[in-house]
């Protein structure tokens, strides 16, 4: 439950607030600078509690996180996955909207507003491949590890898990958090199949940082 990250998002908002940053710009968007802030400590105290429970448990971090699997060969198998990943969702979402437009519920992705210029897009796509790509994996292997061990198995893991990675982006829409929730499915399946992170971290990096090139380009400005 606390490496779920909610628990760790909930400090680290009642953290900020406290120091006196808020989630919206003036201009009404999302701020910048409070969701690097949430991302990047949020993902610091998260990979430390990680750190500390396979600390304690006598883990080797190694074998958990990277498996016997080469790693350029698992990040080259990353890469090629991208693609394939973007064009999934795009049929995705494509059939989302033909066959239920009605969970098409926001218009406009609201992490599109942060990405005002230049300097905008490369703090954002440094977030996305750190707290989104990186955090997540290590995040998800730790978590199906053990659900797998102590918590009923890895595929009661992978459901649950599946979906709160879903939920965690409704704010994106649902037809987003859906898709989401399949993705954080397909990642799970690959690091369960590979027994390593690289390969889903790196293609899960790579979707995000293309999402957010998409977005940038769309940007009127």
């Amino acid at each position: 439950m606390l490496c779920s990250g909610f628990p760790t998002q909930l400090i680290v908002v009642g953290a900020l607030a406290a120091a006196g940053l808020t989630p919206l710009a003036s201009d009404g968007g999302l701020s910048l600078r409070f969701v690097t802030a949430l991302s990047l400590i949020d993902t610091a105290l998260l990979l430390g509690l990680i750190a500390c429970f396979v600390a304690v448990r006598g883990d080797d971090p190694v074998q958990l996180f990277l498996g016997s699997r080469g790693v350029g060969r698992e990040s080259v198998l990353g890469l090629l996955l991208v693609p394939v990943v973007l064009l999934t969702v795009a049929g995705l979402m494509l059939t989302i909207q033909s066959l239920a437009p009605w969970l098409r519920n926001v218009e406009e992705n609201p992490l599109a507003s942060l990405l005002r210029n230049g300097r905008d897009v490369a703090i954002f796509g440094f977030v996305a491949v750190v707290a989104g790509g990186a955090r997540e994996e290590v995040q998800r292997a730790f978590v199906l590890d053990r659900f797998e061990r102590h918590l009923g198995g890895a595929w009661v893991g992978l459901v649950l898990f599946s979906v709160a990675f879903g939920l965690g982006h409704l704010l994106q829409g649902y037809d987003a958090a859906i898709v989401t929730g399949f993705l954080g499915l397909a990642w799970g399946l690959l690091y369960l199949g590979r027994r390593s992170v690289v390969a889903p971290l790196v293609c899960h990096a790579g979707f995000n940082l293309a999402e957010v090139l998409h977005y940038a380009w769309l940007s009127p400005s």
